[in-house]
């Protein structure tokens, strides 16, 4: 089952170090269902990079006291996690992509699915300042993703066209995100793009 990331919780700041323990996803549409969204995404040529600066995509969001949006992903997507007020100081963390078992928070890197100068590439390059910082800290959609440093790095700013998650497990879930979140801010989607989405949900 395709699935997308859970809602995050935004928890009550404390002084001392409390376990938590929350679901990293929820089931989501079916494969046939994500075919269809797929099938519905404007096609276009990648479109150019000029003008595009990281800086225009803020990261991170302050969610509530001194908590921001990296918090809450660690906080949602990791096991046995234990914070300090906002602060996560513990836990556990299986990167999406390699699978790799990542044992504390410096550890882990929070991934854009789709990455930001890929979003530029397909449409992005029109938003406003504040409508690139709501897809940069998009926690409602299965935007952002714990990994590891390793992975995160592979990727950079790739597409599915040229980039596929280690794991072949891990096609299913990353090829229905990608598509959820094209889907949702309405991002264009390459040939090549297409064609390997198209790939990876064979393996749903």
């Amino acid at each position: 089952m395709l699935r997308v990331a859970a809602a995050a919780v935004v928890l009550a700041a404390t002084s001392a170090c409390v376990p938590i323990d929350m679901p990293s996803s929820e089931p989501s549409s079916s494969p046939a269902e994500v075919r269809s969204q797929l099938g519905a995404l404007t096609v276009a040529p990648a479109g150019s990079m000029r003008g595009y600066a990281r800086r225009k995509f803020p990261t991170w969001r302050q969610t509530g006291g001194n908590c921001n949006v990296r918090d809450e992903v660690l906080r949602r997507d990791g096991t046995k996690v234990k914070t300090s007020g906002c602060n996560v100081v513990a836990g556990t963390w299986t990167s999406a992509y390699d699978g790799k078992i990542l044992d504390a928070p410096g550890k882990v890197e929070i991934d854009h699915v789709v990455p930001l100068a890929d979003a530029w590439r397909s449409g992005a390059s029109t938003w406003t300042d504040a409508r690139r910082e709501d897809f940069a800290n998009d926690l409602d959609r299965p935007e952002l993703e714990a990994v590891s440093t390793a992975a995160n790095r592979a990727k950079g700013d790739q597409d599915p066209s040229s980039w596929r998650p280690e794991r072949i497990g891990a096609w299913c879930d990353y090829a229905g995100d990608w598509i959820a979140v094209r889907a949702r801010w309405r991002l264009t989607v390459t040939p090549a793009e297409k064609i390997a989405l198209t790939e990876m949900l064979g393996s749903c």
